[in-house]
């Protein structure tokens, strides 16, 4: 038996021993891997997974020049944990519950450039769904983007969520060359609205140095 197919097999049993914590019954495929880490590059180094697995996501990772000593692996099943200290054995791994990402020191304070989640958000709770996210931004540099992909039509984090975290979804491109096919989205903290008196402040300056250029009223003297 190779290892892949030994991969698919533990994959399967762990799904059917706990479906609603795994929610799929074989592993990410290739192309369901590419459109994950698409938008990644080894300057958004360290990067986060969440639910690994057994590494599909983790090798699509490292084929896009993220070394394992910038992974932190963070996996709740046990055997799944133990393959990925055998395949991966330079990555961080931490063997946890990805609510409690906030408990942790991932990288001696350095923050992630990116999130690779691998979850089943859709058959959580809102509340734990919310400990993952407020977690995972934690760790987030300010320009840092959380990737999660899903089998369903639409983003699996709730528009509510989104709004009472500040963050925004982007669709990034979904396959159908996965079993089952699947989508992905790109989840980013929004750009803050900019006040009035902000807008007034980076309007250009007048001859004289004092006031802003009063350009609307110019354009509408013609």
């Amino acid at each position: 038996m190779t290892s892949k197919t030994a991969d698919a097999v533990h994959f399967f049993r762990a799904w059917l021993s706990e479906p609603l914590r795994v929610a799929a019954v074989i592993p990410s495929g290739r192309a369901l891997s590419a459109l994950m880490v698409s938008e990644v590059s080894p300057e958004m180094g360290p990067v986060i997974e969440l639910g690994p697995g057994t590494g599909a996501f983790t090798r699509a990772l490292i084929a896009k020049g993220i070394t394992e000593e910038n992974l932190a692996l963070i996996e709740y099943g046990s055997d799944f944990a133990a393959k990925l200290n055998l395949y991966f054995p330079r990555a961080k791994i931490f063997r946890m519950d990805a609510a409690k990402l906030h408990d942790v020191v991932l990288f001696n304070g350095v923050r992630a450039g990116a999130v690779i989640s691998g979850l089943p958000l859709l058959s959580m709770p809102p509340r734990k769904v919310l400990s993952i996210l407020d977690g995972a931004f934690a760790h987030l540099r300010a320009d840092g983007a959380f990737y999660q992909f899903t089998y369903g039509p639409r983003c699996p984090i709730s528009r509510s969520l989104l709004d009472r975290l500040g963050l925004k979804a982007n669709f990034i491109g979904h396959t159908f060359a996965n079993i089952p096919p699947a989508a992905v989205y790109r989840i980013r903290h929004r750009k803050p609205r900019r006040t009035p008196a902000q807008r007034l402040l980076q309007l250009p300056l007048s001859p004289d140095g004092q006031q802003p250029w009063p350009w609307d009223r110019r354009s509408n003297d013609r």
